[in-house]
């Protein structure tokens, strides 16, 4: 027996927007980021010719992404490759690359790697002055709350995410009134603004945990439809859904999977449960981008589908040897928006700084700290 799903459409008119945070660059003259701009003055631009000292220099990175990375590719990574790893060491700084990132940032700059809540949580341990966050804007957003002592950047401030920008603070706050004493609970894929209006958040790891720890027979789950849907089969409590979905993980079907189980009967397919519910049905596995590479990792499949981002199974390919990837490729549009070059910009400038309000910050990160104290 498992819970009900209401999927409801979007409750208020008003035009979405990114965030209640802010992004700017230091020339934009904001108190905080004028600080950062004093602290971190610009520095020069390296050279970024590839020479026998750059690609000696690198040929041990190389070596973990020469599966996946074309030789003739290289020669342009290597320089940047080179001079960022170089000035994160001068701006005791931390690269953080979520999975969706490609092969070149996330083996080869990358300090910290894994989703966008162990990013944060990682980060906030680390012995750095600046956070660069190499995914997308809501992930920038929970590293600056969860270590509002560091600098936070961001590569593009243009790299937002279609699911986090499905809901504001506003709307949230009319939920609130639609339905009185209902507890509300945020996929941490929201912007801070969404977060310091809810009453805890999750993640897709942990949701049904998060779901039953309130103790009540239904609660309001916002964005993600399909996580919602994916929760309610879990769980007896009834699910209040907001209508938004993630646009990588919507456009994969059952239909597609199929095709590729006739076209292979071995073929191991394993999703994320952001995908409809047609597609966790031909799933043989379905879970977090953490939980999807655990399970490549120990289950060492012949042939697996990995149905998320395709950046993801290239990473995943380069620590599992002799697993064959079929791809089926959709591609993010916001991740893709980070680069090396932009990563190098960022560092040179300290740009693009993340700046949260300080009482929305404290709200937001009580319901993020509600969820990471939650017992297992």
């Amino acid at each position: 027996m498992t819970g009900h799903v209401a999927t409801r459409i979007n409750v208020s008119s008003e035009s979405k927007v990114t965030s209640g945070a802010k992004v700017t660059s230091a020339a934009k003259g904001t108190s905080e980021t004028k600080r950062t701009a004093r602290r971190f003055p610009p520095v020069a631009v390296p050279d970024l010719t590839y020479t026998p000292q750059v690609e000696a220099a690198t040929a041990h990175l190389y070596e973990r992404v020469k599966s996946v990375i074309p030789s003739v590719e290289w020669p342009f990574f290597a320089p940047y490759v080179k001079a960022i790893n170089e000035l994160k060491k001068e701006r005791n700084a931390v690269i953080l690359a979520h999975n969706y990132q490609t092969p070149e940032i996330y083996n080869c700059v990358a300090d910290v790697v894994g989703d966008s809540l162990q990013l944060a949580r990682l980060a906030a341990k680390a012995e750095a002055d600046v956070i660069v966050q190499g995914g997308v804007h809501f992930m920038a957003e929970t590293s600056k709350l969860l270590s509002p002592e560091k600098t936070v950047l961001i590569p593009d401030a243009a790299a937002g995410c279609s699911l986090a920008e499905s809901i504001t603070g506003a709307d949230v706050r009319l939920l609130r009134e639609r339905y009185p004493g209902v507890p509300v609970v945020a996929y941490v894929n929201t912007s801070a603004e969404v977060k310091a209006e809810v009453d805890i958040c999750c993640t897709s790891s942990n949701a049904v945990q998060v779901v039953e720890s309130l103790g009540v027979d239904r609660v309001l789950f916002v964005p993600d439809q399909y996580l919602a849907k994916y929760v309610a089969s879990q769980t007896k409590v009834e699910i209040i859904a907001w209508k938004g979905a993630c646009e990588v993980h919507e456009r994969f079907t059952g239909a597609e999977l199929r095709a590729y189980r006739d076209a292979d009967p071995s073929v191991s397919i394993i999703a994320h449960p952001e995908c409809p519910p047609d597609v966790i049905a031909e799933a043989d596995f379905a879970g977090s981008t953490a939980h999807m590479i655990d399970w490549v990792k120990t289950h060492r499949p012949r042939r697996v589908v990995m149905v998320t981002e395709c950046s993801m199974a290239d990473n995943v390919a380069t620590e599992t040897p002799g697993v064959e990837f079929v791809r089926p490729c959709n591609l993010c549009p916001h991740m893709k928006r980070i680069t090396l070059p932009k990563i190098l910009d960022s560092l040179i400038h300290m740009r693009e700084e993340v700046v949260i309000e300080p009482e929305l910050a404290a709200r937001a990160r009580r319901s993020v700290e509600r969820m990471v104290n939650l017992k297992s």
